[in-house]
């Protein structure tokens, strides 16, 4: 086999395992200066060889590809078993191109343990494109739990004052809804007899069954998205977690949560997706105002932005449960659009925290003035989390929106309060930042970006615009795949 042939077949299996052996090379590099470049080198490698997976990708198929089919526990008919289809390929593409972001954004950022920090960086990369990729329900809690150590751990060790109740509070929880969807797993286990996730998929079930599979599965995406109330981990972690956390916990983490939804709780217990999606609907609207409310009341930057991903995720969530294309697309786009934004806030805020160590909003009024470069970025991020229209955030909530209302009407006309108060809050934010009147001395010694932090912000800025004007190629990479999960979905229709 030739080595571009090896490469076309084994592409996934690549992304998948690659971040493993360069964290083992990292493991034997003595310099702090060293440890950041092999980090920057091989996260962005990993990040050219995956926009592969789109050149190669056929979106006129549902069917999965890039499938790699190995028997892994041949007693137990467990297989290494690893394939994409037009969702899973936007995800595991937000996966491999935010991470060297990441590596960016901790340059200067993380000052002790620097070598043990990029080895959890690259440990969690391999486990997160897994989850995107497997096939195999027990390949896919491997890859779910191993993402738990590292994530714990970047909380834990490089997080802030209260870091440990933070890292300790993640893991319990997600420890919790592990327990759920573990238990799912042997259920449909004794009754395909399969751990694949295809023959799951398109099995009859029992009405009973799937309400039972629905309920335990439900409950461990919802505590990963984190819906309410499920989400109280989310900003004590947030606040707690060096920037790169925070941004691998928005970007990326809290979309295991709607992507189980995806795949696992629509095409496999489809009655009970029909029976209980009115009422999510309603939860997901709660979760929005909350989000939005809640956000609206914090004065550090930072717990400000973790609120509000329970807004944005809860309209995710809505548009998931709205069991209509508009809605799916909807949701698939607030994935990715709140994985380049909100990411982008949280590398702000962290950039911020490094010059002046506060996130306090009444401390930060009026610096605006001061670091023109850094306002004209943070203002773009801040009206595309508002989703202004133009920006990459309006045109997934304005399909949600769409998609919600033939759901349920009335459902829409509540979560209207949760809009403007996003609206409110990032308006606020930018208006006391920009144009606030407080002076802090400190202020007129602040720089503004540097090279190095245009960079990491510049790709995130070309995203907003991107999707925002042109979403298209994003919406027929993903037509196609979603209409297959609703058609599953609707089969007792």
């Amino acid at each position: 086999m030739t080595s571009q042939g090896f490469l076309d077949t084994h592409l996934l299996s690549i992304l998948i395992f690659a971040p493993l052996a360069a964290a083992a090379v990292s493991a034997v590099l003595r310099s702090e200066q060293a440890q950041r470049i092999w980090a920057l080198v091989a996260t962005t490698a990993l990040a050219a060889l995956s926009i592969g997976l789109w050149c190669r990708f056929d979106a006129s198929t549902h069917a999965f590809q890039f499938v790699e089919n190995y028997s892994w526990i041949p007693s137990l008919k467990i297989n290494y078993a690893v394939g994409l289809d037009g969702i899973s390929v936007l995800l595991v593409l937000l996966t491999t191109l935010i991470t060297p972001l990441c590596v960016l954004a901790s340059w200067t950022y993380i000052k002790k343990r620097v070598k043990e920090f990029m080895i959890a960086l690259l440990v969690m990369e391999a486990a997160m494109v897994g989850v995107f990729s497997a096939l195999d329900t027990v390949l896919f809690f491997t890859f779910w739990e191993a993402m738990l150590i590292p994530m714990s751990l970047m909380i834990g060790v490089w997080g802030g004052p209260r870091r440990i109740y933070a890292s300790l509070k993640f893991f319990i929880y997600t420890m919790a809804g592990s327990i759920f969807l573990l238990v799912s797993i042997i259920a449909i286990r004794l009754q395909t007899g399969s751990f694949g996730i295809q023959e799951a998929m398109g099995h009859p079930f029992s009405h009973g069954f799937q309400l039972w599979i629905f309920a335990a599965f439900f409950l461990s995406f919802a505590i990963k998205v984190p819906m309410f109330p499920f989400h109280t981990w989310l900003p004590a972690a947030h606040v707690e977690a060096p920037t790169a956390g925070s941004v691998i916990l928005a970007s990326v983490l809290l979309k295991m949560g709607t992507y189980g939804f995806l795949r696992f709780c629509l095409p496999m217990a489809p009655y009970a997706t029909q029976v209980l999606a009115p009422y999510i609907i309603w939860a997901s609207v709660i979760a929005v105002i909350y989000g939005g409310f809640t956000a609206l009341a914090q004065g550090d930057m930072k717990k400000l932005v973790a609120y509000s991903s329970v807004a944005h995720m809860g309209f995710a969530v809505m548009g998931i449960f709205s069991l209509n294309q508009q809605g799916l697309e909807g949701a698939t786009l607030v994935m990715i659009n709140h994985g380049i934004t909100t990411g982008a806030l949280f590398i702000m805020v962290g950039i911020l925290y490094e010059r002046l160590h506060t996130r306090e909003l009444d401390k930060l009024a009026g610096l605006g003035a001061k670091i023109p470069v850094f306002t004209g970025f943070f203002g773009v991020f801040c009206l595309s989390s508002l989703a202004f229209p133009g920006t990459n955030s309006f045109v997934g909530e304005f399909l949600v929106l769409a998609g919600g209302f033939k759901a349920s009407p009335w459902a829409v006309v509540c979560v209207v309060p949760g809009v403007i108060a996003a609206a409110a809050y990032m308006y606020r934010v930018l208006q006391k930042f920009a144009y606030g009147s407080a002076e802090n001395p400190e202020h007129h010694e602040v720089a503004d970006l540097s090279l190095r932090e245009i960079i990491t912000l510049a790709p995130l800025l070309f995203g907003v615009f991107w999707v925002g004007l042109h979403p298209q190629p994003l919406l027929n990479v993903m037509k196609v795949s979603l209409a297959h999960v609703l058609e599953q979905a609707q089969r007792h229709l």
